[in-house]
């Protein structure tokens, strides 16, 4: 007998496999009941299950069902040495399909009350870099940078562009010489990061970015960066769908 987790399973499986392609319509629920041998109950529950992880939206009449995860995307977030995560190496996919991170928007604006937990006054001037990470074309990871303006104005010596936390969407990268840390390199000195993993509701910024319902859950990977006085130097904030395995290394 097919039970709704075990139609659900099924489907996810073939989702992975790529049977069922990022953006395809799934068969409705009359046709997925049909092929299975099982109730339009059953299938409309299977559906449920699914949109409940992010892997499909279940839309409304003639709009079906259609398939918002992604490749099978073994995310790797980076390879970092203490203290500072900024040490990450280029980001790349665990499973070596083709990665790409691309800067989607910076704005300097005041801190909101839910960034007073990671320690940033509310109302204090911050800058927020937003990063979309994809994988063969298909987002899979969102990723924001918060950090006090004084810290984001900050230049190398001798630099006189624009500051680099600064720089607009579009403008060329802007990198540290080979060998020395961006954060030793604009002068942030990062003591510590604390590094939190959890399960919760994406934001609506991450679920938008990423093409999935609202609300729909996911891993958020938060990085909070202290100098040696215990202040806030940047936190980040990767957001990640629930069906994509995360992985990061840790290096002395």
């Amino acid at each position: 007998m097919t039970t709704a987790t075990s139609l659900a399973a099924e489907l996810r499986r073939r989702i992975t496999a790529g049977d069922y392609a990022y953006g395809a319509r799934m068969p409705s629920v009359r046709e997925l009941a049909e092929r299975y041998e099982t109730s339009q109950q059953t299938a409309a529950a299977a559906y449920a299950a699914l949109e409940g992880s992010g892997m499909v939206r279940v839309g409304r009449g003639r709009e079906g069902t259609t398939v918002t995860a992604g490749p099978p995307a073994d995310a790797h977030l980076g390879t970092f040495t203490p203290p500072d995560l900024t040490a990450a190496k280029a980001w790349r996919s665990a499973n070596d399909q083709g990665a790409t991170e691309a800067t989607i928007e910076v704005v300097q604006t005041a801190a909101t009350p839910e960034m007073v937990a990671w320690g940033i006054p509310e109302g204090s001037d911050v800058v927020i870099r937003t990063r979309l990470r994809t994988i063969d074309g298909v987002p899979v990871q969102h990723k924001i940078t918060v950090m006090p303006l004084a810290i984001a104005e900050r230049q190398p010596e001798g630099y006189t562009g624009v500051p680099p936390m600064l720089a607009p969407v579009g403008a060329p990268a802007v990198s540290p010489p080979e060998g020395v840390r961006i954060a030793d390199w604009l002068g942030w000195d990062v003591a510590g990061t604390e590094c939190a993993i959890t399960a919760e509701p994406m934001s609506h910024a991450a679920s938008a970015a990423l093409g999935l319902p609202q609300d729909v859950p996911g891993f958020a990977v938060v990085g909070i960066a202290r100098n040696s006085a215990d202040d806030i130097v940047y936190v980040t904030v990767t957001t990640a769908p629930l069906h994509h395995r995360i992985t990061l290394n840790i290096t002395e």
